[in-house]
Order: C-alpha cells, then structure tokens, then sequence
C-alpha cells in the first residue's frame, strides 16, 4: 500500500527554543562582525582573508547563507530531533483562523466530462490553506500536498482542516514563517472531493489541475504553486506537471509515481499487489453508506479490479486505455515547463527505484531543471532517523545508516523553494546527490552517471556454477541455478542500472526469471545488493510482447536491474541466483521451465566508477539518540 508515514514531533519543546542558537539577535552581531571586516579592509587586509574570516565568524554565530553540500558537515544543522529544521526561523507569523489549527476550508468546482460518469459534470474538490501573516498587500507563493489520505485517517488527520503529522505541520512550522501558504487537498473520491476514487485517472487528474490553479489565482497568491509529497502524495505532482500549468512552477514528489502500472509491473513480472490494487485498497475510499455513494459509480471504478487480473494474465493492457490513462512522465516531458526536486529511496520496498532512475536523466535530456536526491532509506523522508533505522537490515540498508539521515534537508527544501517561487537567494545545485550502500554520498551530474568502465562476467566464465546443481529453472519454484566470482583482487564500486542479458530456451511461450544479487565476504556472510525480474514474454524488454518457437528456438532475456550504488571490498565476491521468482513478485502467468545457456551470450554486465574523480562529501553528523545507539553498538 502506498501510503503516508506518520512522524511524532517534539510537541513538548517550542519551536523557537529549537532556533535558540539562530535568533534575530545573531543578526545584529553579525552586522558588527562585518562593519569589523569592513574596517579591515580599509587597511589593507587581503580579500581572500576577509573572505575566511566572515565565513568563520558567520559559523561561530550559526548564521547561514547558502552553504554547499560539500561543506554542510561543518555548519551548526539541528542533528538530535526526530527531524530536520531549517537554519533560520522566519519573520512572519501563522494567520489565525476561526478554528485551533489556523486553516481555513474551501471548495473547488469544476467541469468534469460527461464520460467520467458518476459526479459528472459536477467536479468538486475540497481543500484546506494555511497562511502566513504578512502585510496588507503583500503576496506569498505556496506549497501545497495533494493526496488521498485527509479526512480518511481519523487518528492523524480527522479532517483536512488538520496539519498531517508526516509533512504538513514541518512545513507550517518551518518554512510558512518565510512568507509562504500551505494547502493539504483532498483527491477525487476523498474526504470530502466527490466523485469516485479514481486511482490516479483523468478525472483525479482534473482535479488536482484545476485546485493548482485555484492555488496559483487566489488573491493573497504570488502565482506561484509548489507540490510535495510521499508516496501517492508525492505521485501527484506528476499529475499537475503532465498539463503544463503556467502556475506550477516547481514539484518535489519522493518516492512518487511516474505511472501506475509501472509501481506493479517490472518487465511484465507482477507484485503480489497487483490485481487488486484499485478496489482492493483505494476503492473503499469515498464509500460511507450514503446516498452520495452512487457517485462513487464511474467507468474506471467498476472495470479497475478486471485491468489488473488482466495485466497479470496477459502481462499489459487487454482493451481500452486505462493504464495508458495513468502514465504521467511521457506527458511531463512533453508538457512541464517547471523545476523537479525528484527524492527517491534506494531500498524502497513500495515505490522502486525506477521511478526516479533513470528518470532523472530523462527530465535533464528534456531540458527541465532538475535535482535529484537518492539515500539508502526505503519508503521515506530522507531526515527521520529512527524509522531509517527500525526499517532497514542486513544489506537492506543497515550498512549506510546513519549517514543517510539528512538534517539539511528541510534547510535544503527552503532554499529550492526561495529560488523557484521566489526568485530569491542563489539558484541551487542542479545535480545528484547518490549514496553507496556502504553509506559514502558523492554528487553526479546525472545518474546513472556517464563515463563509467564495463565490467562483463561471463556465465560458466567469469561467473562460475556453484550451486544449483543444473542450469534448469523450474516454473513457481524458488531454486536455480546460482553462479559466483572469484574474489576481487581490489576494491569496485558499482554505480546505476546492471544488466544480465542471458541465453535462455522455454518449453512453452512464457516463463519467468528472478536474478538476486549478493555480495558475499571472505566468511561467507551474503547481504543483498540487487535484484531484477523478466516475464520472458518481454525478453527484449519494453513493453511490447514476443513470441518464439519453444524448445527451438534460443531467446536473450535483456533483464535489467533496480538502480544500485555498491562498494564491494577487495576479498568479497558477487554472487548471482536465477530462480523464477522471488521478492513479492507473483509467480508467471505462463509458467514454464526455462533452460540458460552458458557462454558467451548470457552476461552480467556492471558499470564502475573510479572514486578519484568524483566529489565525495559527508552529511551532517546525525546526533539523535537512535544514531548515537547504533554506533556505539557498532564500534
């Protein structure tokens, strides 16, 4: 289930003693410390040295400009909380309202096609809107997450009125007092939106456009509309961005859908998930027992459950353009003419990391502004410590912990935010920000980077049989054939999207490979480092179906695998497992043995990257009780 993870905050320590080091009065004795540097100057210092000394005074105050990620280690971030703060508290205050939490309520209409069925033509979409008070006259931008979960999760948000406790409360805490509004919107089918639960179709498309719009038009607005959000929350803003609206100005989805057959499917494999994943899980959303119910009736409602069954049997779409309808980065790429803040975790067990890689090379190659920020949590924020630690293990993310807790992030986001809505401060960084699983981050210009060395390891040559006893696979079984290198006489760093392109023979049209990656230490201790799947329908890969002579005929399966980023030592080995299924991927629709053929052309191939060209650099030093536990266990 794609979903929000809720985050307990400090409620216990107000906001403005986190900043106690970051006050205004900091600012004042700045001003003294650089009219001292001007006076300086006036006899004779070199620039240079002044230069030095204002950043070294600037460190001893805690006041903060735009510090580069490389030297962000050495600046005083707040690294104990259970989240990441911005550097700064802002001038403005919250804009009280007539109700505790500060929000105001509203509704948005607009024309739905009559072919959407059910609340058409009468499109309803509620939203709630967090101000800050600022002088009469003067505008804000905002930021704004849209998603299905308000009004729908009764303990963490009873009402959309109600800031979510996972994302919405640090916005309003932290970046509103830098004169921007919030918004939490509710999805078609959703609190108190109408129309059906439309899992992420045209008619929520509609919807979240002309709320954008509504945003971008209102007269506290600058015009300028930011989306974010996790998971679905952060799937939305891929829907904004496929119509190009002039108010969109910039989007930062983490661990979001770029479509969604593409969070189910891998090669035409399918997740356990999959058939029912429209009614099954969203369709109750938007049901209560009333009368209103019979506007839940749409089209794509009622044929959901049959698209999925279908997509699993026959591995893509039967009739009609229901998943076509809810692929969004085609659209984006095309359309979008604002920035993208992509956030995706390594080990994310829900939303792979294909969504983001190499999606990010895709959006750069289209000319659109884009950062990307990928650290080896799973389905998460990049800054909350205790869940990077309780949902990562042994080669699931464990070995990067707690380097990959990010307490610059929020500071990161404000100054992304400042930029594309403001127009103020220094652009930032557009590139990369990867981390290994062996927890060393490095910036890229692009990821998978460019200008890497291949390495191709032969089955039955470089990659020797070790187990498995035969090359068989044998249909819905978890066992075949497993192949290993010798120890590596040096260190290699692999980076991107391995492939393994292998020679293979199937008894009947069909057939399923699941390749595990392992690296394995000189005691023989494995952890994971990589997986791929391939329904062999899709041998060539794509989305366009094969056929051959079974038994015949030779086929190459062009698997390739989810992105990695892995130091391997010197000593360890790589370790490749074939079976027909594994993860929580479904055994094949069309089950069948499949033979590999050893030789050369069934390959491994892993790209490197040489660590001396590249600019390595370490986080903020997480100092939270739970990173503070883990090392002292591991010293």
């Amino acid at each position: 289930m794609i979903e929000g993870i809720p985050v307990e905050d400090d409620k216990s320590t107000p906001l403005s003693e986190k900043f106690s080091n970051l006050t205004r009065s900091n600012i004042k004795l700045l001003g003294i410390a650089v009219s001292m540097v001007i006076i300086m100057l006036l006899v004779s210092l070199q620039g240079w040295i002044i230069d030095d000394i204002v950043d070294e005074i600037k460190k001893d105050l805690g006041i903060y400009d735009r510090v580069p990620v490389w030297e962000r280690s050495e600046w005083p971030y707040i690294t104990d909380q259970a989240n990441g703060f911005v550097m700064e508290y802002g001038d403005y205050e919250l804009l009280e309202t007539e109700n505790e939490w500060g929000s105001t309520h509203h509704f948005v209409n607009f024309d739905l096609p009559l072919s959407e069925g059910g609340s058409a033509p009468n499109g309803v979409v509620s939203l709630a809107v967090w101000l800050p008070n600022v002088p009469e006259g003067v505008t804000v931008p905002v930021i704004a997450e849209f998603g299905p979960y308000f009004d729908e999760v009764s303990v963490e948000t009873p009402s959309i009125e109600v800031p979510g406790t996972w994302l919405g409360q640090m916005i309003i805490d932290q970046i509103l007092p830098h004169g921007y509004a919030f918004a939490q919107v509710s999805v078609m089918g959703t609190g108190r939106s109408n129309h059906c639960m439309d899992l992420m179709g045209n008619a929520e498309q509609l919807g979240v456009d002309a709320a954008v719009t509504w945003l971008g038009t209102q007269d506290w607005s600058n015009g300028g509309v930011s989306m974010i959000g996790k998971s679905y929350d952060g799937s939305t803003p891929w829907q904004a961005a496929t119509f190009g609206n002039e108010y969109l100005k910039t989007i930062v989805p983490i661990s979001g859908l770029i479509g969604v057959m593409e969070l189910m499917w891998k090669n035409g494999s399918s997740e356990a998930r999959a058939p029912f994943m429209h009614n099954g899980v969203y369709g109750s959303y938007g049901i209560d027992g009333d009368q209103e119910d019979i506007g839940n009736m749409c089209p794509d409602y009622i044929i959901g459950p049959g698209t999925g069954v279908a997509a699993y049997m026959w591995g893509g779409e039967v009739a009609g353009t229901y998943w076509e309808e809810r692929y969004f980065l085609d659209r984006v790429l095309q359309n979008y003419e604002g920035s993208v803040y992509l956030i995706q975790g390594m080990h994310d067990w829900n939303v792979d990391p294909h969504m983001a890689i190499p999606v990010i090379n895709q959006l750069i190659d289209a000319g659109i502004e884009s950062k990307g920020l990928f650290g080896q949590w799973d389905h998460d924020y990049p800054d909350r410590p205790d869940y990077h630690f309780d949902r990562s293990g042994d080669g699931r993310g464990r070995e990067a912990y707690p380097q990959m807790v990010r307490f610059d992030w929020m500071q990161d986001l404000l100054e992304w935010f400042d930029w594309y809505l403001k127009g103020v401060g220094d652009k930032p960084g557009l590139f990369v920000e990867i981390q290994s699983n062996q927890g060393q981050w490095r910036i890229e210009d692009r990821y998978p980077p460019l200008d890497m060395e291949t390495i191709s390891l032969e089955l039955g040559g470089g990659l020797i049989n070790v187990a498995g006893g035969t090359t068989t696979i044998l249909p819905n079984g978890n066992f075949g054939p497993i192949y290993e290198t010798e120890a590596f006489t040096e260190d290699i760093w692999i980076s991107g999207l391995p492939r393994l392109h292998i020679d293979v023979s199937t008894a009947t049209v069909g057939g399923q490979i699941y390749a595990l990656l392992e690296d394995c230490s000189e005691d023989g201790v494995c952890i994971h480092v990589g997986h791929a799947i391939m329904d062999l329908r899709y041998h060539e890969g794509g989305t366009q179906e094969q056929t051959w002579l079974p038994i015949f005929e030779t086929i190459n399966a062009k698997m390739e695998f989810f992105a990695m980023d892995v130091q391997i030592e010197a000593g360890h080995t790589i370790r490749l497992s074939l079976a027909s299924t594994g993860e929580d991927y479904l055994p094949a629709s069309t089950s069948s043995i499949v033979e590999i053929s050893e030789g050369s052309g069934s390959n491994l191939l892993i790209d490197v990257i040489n660590a001396e060209d590249k600019l390595l650099f370490n986080p903020p030093s997480c100092t939270h009780q739970a990173c503070l536990d883990w090392l002292n266990q591991t010293v």
